[in-house]
Parts: structure tokens; C-alpha cells; sequence
């Protein structure tokens, strides 16, 4: 048997090959849309790609199935449930793919969707315990799926959180021994890829036994906003559309003003020093050397004409990861970006940066602005900045009514990504005192762990906002340094 996990860390996704190496075939599960590496690696074994599986329609990346089946004439398996706009091999619980001695076996496992199914990998057709689980989203590693997402449409509230109840409780009855491969990497800070049954229903809460009521309200509690790029992959992912094209054409910096002003959208995929250093007027920042295709998806339309200010020769590079989430309307890059921010002047922008120590100044001050935590609600855990607005970055875009527009903001962030990013679509959408916070929250923490307390002195902070709607002015607990 070859058995490959290939992992994108930008996307936290996960998809596999699997082969029998003694009849030359191979089946290719939960793909990305650039489907070369498979290709190649099942070309380098001698390996045919037969068929590829999605486990589920996904909704946070666009799936490469459409590209596998022009490139090899595989077919396109889902679960029974599946509908879908192309022809599509519709695969029940207990079918068996039969790949020469190594075997797929299929297993209902419904509730992130409907359709939603695992596939147990047997190196042997004789084996009685498989060799492992291709999970999907359904248990990913020290979590389970959500159950809440867009292709969940068509049953009641909780209908998904009860479906998952009942897989994740099958999957918990296979051996011990049965080693657990997600299509999706771990909720929160774990980098692991990879499990194994009896690990994850010892030290997994949604895992140990519960009862089923108990179930479902965890994880209904516990849903986090997701980017408006959902819905748009979901479709994209049920219907045809066009494969995946990743030639950019260089624009001059004419052209790219005359697309802005007819509606295309700047992404400055610079980094935030770079970016605030120079940028052209109007602008979105969404760093390369991040999740940049989550993050874009985020703050920007799918439908949007897009332009890109790329980091050197990285172009194709971001092209490629804007398509695997669905972006395909990006007309070219902007050549030599220095050079045009030079040229043109009157185009320009710069974005304001503050240290925590000015921020902390400008809270004490006669005007303190407006602190906008976009940070995602399990962040909060670790803290927050006194009286800090919390809007996450996937939420902002649809809130911006809530930010007060005669008022100076600061964003932050946990460590000045993602604050960068909403800090310049404030300033497109309108926003002229918008700065964002250096080193994000984490700088601020150490900034207050490193400040003497004879230093600290109390001080009285009036909130316009709160005056304005009666509320009284704060006097507890604010801190400031002297000096």
C-alpha cells in the first residue's frame, strides 16, 4: 500500500493518496483544487488515479475533483445523500473499493452534513482491524466537526448536532489501534495530523460518553462566525464550474488605477511594515506569510475583481492559493510595486502603527479612541484590552455600522496579522483614524508584565460613547505608567 497525507498549513487542510502498488491503482481523497503534486507522486509509483472521494462538500476550500477527473478520467464519489450538478458514483455505508489487495471501506458518518462519510483504509483485503480512518471533518484531532455550516441546509436546528452524536459514537466503537487521518487540522493551537481511535476517546471531551441531549448543547455553544467565502464554496463545490487557472498577467500601474476605479479590489499581500511604509490608495493588506487565503476570503468578496501587490516572484503563488478557496477573478498583479508607490504619490497611503505604550497614552488622553479586538471569540480567553469592542475579522466586514466614524480606532489582534488587515478595510470603507496595534495583544500583555508597580498609578477614563448614551464614565481598575 502507498499511503500519503498531504497537508496545506495555510488552510489547515488535509487530503490523501492511497495506492496498491501490485495492480497500479490509487484513489485520491478530499483533493485541493492544484492537483499536481497527486498527479505527479501517483506518476513517480506507477500509480493510476482511479477515483476521487470527497468525504463531504466542503465549504472552506474549493475541492480539486473536477481537475482530477479531466486530468485522469477518475470518477467522483460522495456519500449517498450527495447532490451535485456533475456525475457523480454515489457511495454507501458498507461499500467496498476494491483497489487490488488494499481496500476502502465506506462509513456513514453524517452530522458537519448530511452527506458527510468516513473511509476506513485496509492494507489487506483479509485484515479484520483497518489500518485507518479518513475522518474528514466529521473528527478532527482533539476535536469534532461543527455541525452548523451552509451545506447543512435542509434539516431542523439540531438535526446535525444529533446525526453527529451518533457518528462520532460509531467511530468511537472502532479498535483502539485504528489510526484517525482528518481532512482538517485541529481547532485551536494543536499541530498534530494524525491520532489514533483510542487516543482521541480518552482525551477528546466531545468523544467520551455523554448523553445525547448533553451533546448537543456543547457543540451548539460553542460555533464561531464563520468568512462570507462559505457559501460561494459550498455552491462552487455542488455545481461545474471552471477548473483552476493560475497564469497572471503583469499590470502596469495604470492599468491597475483604471480596474480600481471601476471596482476591482487592491490585496496588498505585503508585509504590515511594507505595507504601512506605502501603499496605493484604497487598499486591503492581507500579508502573504499567513493564512492569506482564509484571511482574503474573510474581508472580500468571491465575486470581486482582484489585483495583487505580491511579495517578489510570488504571484502564481497567491493566484493559486486565492483559487483554492474559490477566488477566481483575479486579473493580474501589479508589476514592480516600489517603483509605482514612488511614481505616484498622490495615490499613496500610509497606515498608522501604535506601540502598546501609545496606546496606553492615548486611553488616558482627552479624546481616547475606540479599541477594536478582532480576535475570535475563543481568543478572549487569554484576556483582553479594558473595554475593548469585540468584533472578529470574518464578522467585520458585515458590522462596520457598529464601529463609531467620527471617532480614532485602534485594532489589535493577538499578534498584528489580522489587525493590519482590518485596519486597512476600515480605511477603505471610510475610516480616516484608524491605526493598529504592534506585537497585538501579546505585546501589550508583555509591555503590562514588564512595567514597574511603583509606576502604576490609577487614572479616570471618560468614554464619549458611554456619555452619549447615559452610561457613566469608568473609574475602576485603569492603570497607567508614569513616565
Amino acid at each position: 500500500m502507498r499511503f500519503v497525507q498531504y497537508y496545506l498549513d495555510c488552510l489547515s487542510q488535509a487530503s490523501y493518496l492511497i495506492g496498491d502498488e501490485t495492480s497500479g491503482t490509487a484513489v485520491v481523497v478530499d483533493p485541493r483544487r492544484d492537483v499536481y503534486e497527486y498527479i505527479a507522486d501517483a506518476g513517480r509509483h506507477e500509480l493510476k488515479i482511479i477515483g476521487v472521494i470527497n468525504t463531504h462538500f466542503p465549504s472552506d476550500f474549493v475541492a480539486g475533483h473536477l481537475e482530477l477527473a479531466h486530468a485522469t478520467g477518475a470518477w467522483i464519489g460522495y456519500g449517498r445523500r450527495a447532490e451535485a450538478d456533475y456525475p457523480i458514483r454515489h457511495l454507501t455505508d458498507g461499500d467496498r473499493i476494491v483497489l487490488g489487495d488494499v481496500t476502502l471501506q465506506i462509513m456513514e458518518t453524517p452530522g458537519h452534513t448530511p452527506e458527510s462519510i468516513s473511509v476506513l483504509v485496509y492494507e489487506h483485503a483479509a485484515d479484520t482491524t483497518p489500518y485507518g480512518v479518513l475522518t474528514g471533518d466529521t473528527l478532527v484531532i482533539s476535536d469534532i466537526a461543527r455541525p452548523d455550516l451552509v451545506a447543512s441546509l435542509g434539516v431542523t436546528a439540531d438535526e446535525p448536532a444529533r446525526m453527529l452524536y451518533h457518528s462520532i459514537g460509531r467511530l468511537m466503537a472502532l479498535p483502539d489501534a485504528v489510526r484517525v487521518f482528518p481532512a482538517h487540522g485541529a481547532r485551536g493551537r494543536s499541530p498534530r495530523r494524525s491520532s489514533t481511535i483510542g487516543e482521541q476517546s480518552r482525551t477528546t471531551a466531545a468523544c467520551l460518553p455523554v448523553d445525547e441531549d448533553d451533546f448537543v448543547a456543547l457543540v451548539e455553544a460553542r460555533q464561531s462566525p464563520t468568512p462570507g467565502y462559505f457559501d460561494h464554496d459550498v455552491a462552487l463545490n455542488r455545481s461545474v464550474h471552471d477548473l483552476l487557472y493560475v497564469r497572471l498577467a503583469p499590470l502596469e500601474i495604470g492599468d491597475v488605477l483604471q480596474r480600481q476605479a471601476q471596482g476591482a479590489l487592491v490585496v496588498d499581500a505585503r508585509d504590515p511594515e511594507a505595507f504601512a511604509a506605502g501603499h496605493l490608495r484604497g487598499s486591503i493588506n492581507v500579508p502573504a506569510d499567513g493564512r492569506f487565503a482564509e484571511t482574503a476570503g474573510s474581508v472580500a468578496d468571491p465575486d470581486d475583481e482582484v489585483v495583487l501587490v505580491t511579495p517578489q516572484d510570488r504571484e502564481t503563488e497567491l493566484r493559486t492559493r486565492l483559487g483554492r478557496v474559490g477566488f477566481d477573478h483575479v486579473a493580474g498583479y501589479l508589476r514592480e510595486p516600489e517603483s509605482a508607490v514612488v511614481a505616484l504619490p498622490e495615490q499613496v497611503d500610509r497606515a498608522h502603527r501604535v506601540t502598546p505604550t501609545q496606546l496606553a497614552t492615548a486611553l488616558a488622553g482627552s479624546r481616547p479612541p475606540v479599541v477594536l479586538d478582532v480576535r475570535a471569540v475563543d481568543e478572549l480567553a487569554d484576556g483582553a484590552i479594558f473595554r475593548a469592542r469585540h468584533i472578529p475579522l470574518a464578522e467585520l466586514p458585515r458590522r462596520l455600522a457598529e464601529i463609531p466614524p467620527q471617532r480614532p480606532i485602534v485594532v489589535y489582534c493577538a499578534g498584528g496579522y489580522r489587525s493590519s488587515v482590518a485596519a486597512s478595510l476600515l480605511r477603505r470603507n471610510g475610516w480616516n483614524e484608524v491605526a493598529d496595534l504592534l506585537g497585538g495583544y501579546e505585546a501589550w500583555t508583555e509591555v503590562l508584565r514588564n512595567v514597574p508597580i511603583a509606576r502604576l498609578r490609577p487614572f479616570r477614563l471618560r468614554d464619549e460613547a458611554d456619555e452619549a448614551s447615559g452610561m457613566p464614565a469608568t473609574d475602576t481598575v485603569v492603570v497607567r505608567a508614569e513616565g
